[in-house]
This record gives structure tokens, sequence and C-alpha cells, in this order.
């Protein structure tokens, strides 16, 4: 993250009416947020090399677990925002209350009331990984609530980067509707500039009036944040395990997204002409030149490289 002084103001306009406009300071070693990014800098690649996070980036990701991972996301943000709402007018946590702009629980909902139908609620349940997780966040809020300081920076801001990444490569590969149900986790109506927002949350955080130790506390508890995060990832993959395959590379279409006709499904095809029959294996090419999979996912890699890299360097 550079350590330059920005000489441009950042503007952001509250969703509820106020606009905010700041010039951003010069960083230094001791500033909130450079700690922050160094100090998590390992487990943050760590977090990236997982085989679940690997994979969503190919394109490989299948959609029943796409929906966990929603639903564990949705305890997440419900526990978390529970928490924020409980601290709102906490000193050390107000200047970063924007709940119009970051808050993510009903949005999870909806996405979740897409993939499971209106009565999603009584179809979903608390993982154990996810559980830690959320039991965690709602004990920060009650005992030591600056803490919740390193969660919210520990997703908020990395779904304002790597996350809209995410997105894309999710609607590409689970072909889901390009009006954008199913991705409502990923859209920040309130937010017009991720990059301008983070720069004001940035310089939010590093105006908090915090100690040295409180600093190097709030380091470690993102460091927790982001092994909560892995262990929720590793159980995914461990789930889907369990999962019938649905989704080829980089996001075939899966039978279901065929109407029923196999004929039309690339993964069916490639299968059939493995078998034999220069008909089929016609039909193999043309769905490859319809379904160009290797575009796809060479976009998708460079978009992921790009949007992880802001994470750190915006």
């Amino acid at each position: 993250m550079s350590t330059e002084r920005m000489e441009k103001s950042v503007t952001v306009s509250n969703g509820a009416g106020p606009v905010y406009e700041e010039k951003e300071s010069a960083l230094g070693p001791d500033d909130l947020s450079e700690l922050l990014a160094a100090g998590t800098k390992e487990v943050h690649e760590k977090a990236e090399n997982t085989q679940f996070v690997k994979d969503f980036l190919r394109g490989r990701i299948r959609k029943e677990l796409f929906k966990l991972g929603a639903v564990a996301l949705y305890y997440t943000y419900t526990a978390m925002e529970e928490e924020i709402e409980k601290n709102k007018e906490h000193p050390q946590f107000a200047p970063l209350y924007f709940p119009t702009e970051l808050h993510r629980h009903e949005a999870l909902g909806r996405d979740l009331e897409y993939f499971y139908g209106p009565d999603w609620q009584s179809q979903v349940s608390c993982s154990p990984a996810t559980q830690q997780y959320v039991d965690r966040i709602h004990q920060v809020g009650e005992e030591d609530p600056v803490l919740l300081v390193a969660h919210a920076y520990t997703r908020y801001m990395g779904d304002l980067s790597g996350g809209q990444v995410l997105k894309k490569v999710a609607q590409r590969a689970l072909k889901l509707p390009v009006t954008g149900e199913g991705l409502d986790f990923y859209q920040f109506d309130a937010i017009h500039s991720a990059k301008a927002f983070k720069q004001l949350y940035r310089s939010r955080m590093n105006e908090l009036d915090l100690d040295t130790e409180t600093k190097q506390r709030l380091v470690a508890e993102a460091v927790k944040a982001f092994q909560f995060n892995m262990e929720v990832f590793d159980e995914l993959e461990e789930m889907g395990k369990t999962i019938q395959e649905e989704v080829l590379d980089a996001g075939m279409p899966v039978h279901g997204a065929m109407d029923g006709d196999t004929n039309k499904c690339p993964f069916y095809q490639a299968k059939t002409a493995a078998g034999g029959g220069t008909a089929y294996a016609g039909q193999l090419a043309m769905a490859a030149l319809r379904h160009p999979t290797g575009q796809v996912l060479f976009a998708a890699w460079v978009a992921a490289l790009a949007g992880l890299a802001a994470w750190y360097f915006m």
C-alpha cells in the first residue's frame, strides 16, 4: 500500500444523506490501516490459496456449494451487523458505522431466497465452522467492542475489492441472470466509487483514538478473522466432496440450465464424443465454440489477480 500523500479529496455520499469530503493525509507505519494490511498479509495470502478459493477463481464453483457459502456468509454478517448495531455509538467504532453503504445480511437474505425459495429460512442452518466464527463475533461485541473494527475491516474491505472479482466469476460459472439475481451480496448500491469509499474508510480507521497496544490487538483479531474464514473455506471444500459435480471448468452450463435437454450440455457431449463417433465429435467442437471456457478462465484469472492485488495497493 502506498505511503505517498494523496492530493485529491475523497468524496463519499452516505445513503442516508450527508456527503463526506475528506483529504487523505500521508500514511505512516503506525496508522491502523497500514498495520492491518502488513499484519494480515501472510494470512491473507494463505486464505487466497485455500483450495476452495482457488477453485472459485478458476470458475470451478458448483451451485450447491456456492449456496452453502452464501449461507455461511448470511450467519456471519447477521452476527457482525447485530453487534455493530449494538455498538454503533461506541467511540472507537462509531466513525466506521456505515449501515446504508455496507450492511450485507439483508442482501444475503435476498440471495438465499433466490436460491432456496420463499421458505429458505427453514432450509438453512449454521455450519460448525461458521458457528465458531459467529460465536467469536458475538463475544467481541459483548466483551471488547473495539475489536469489531478488525472484523468489519476484514469483511467489508474484502467485499469491495476481491469480492467484486468473485461476483463476475460466479455469474459466468453458474450462468446466473445478468440482472443480478443471486448476487445481491456483491452489489453495493449506496457506494458509487469503491476506491473512494475505501480511502475514506481507511482514513476513518487511522483517526480512531487508539493506543499502540489496542492497535496490536486489532491486528491479532484481524488475523483470527482470516483464520475463521479459512476454516469455513476448508469446511466448504469437505462438503463439496459429497456434492455431485454440476459445473465444468469456468462455468460450463449445468444440465438444469439446459431445460432438461442433455444434447445442449457440453459435459454430456464431451462424454459421448469420448466414446467415439464423428458426429458427436463435431457437436463437441461446436459446443466448445459456443462456450469459450479458455477465454473465460483467462479473463477470470486476470480479473482476480487485479482485484485481489487492489485489496493491498488501492
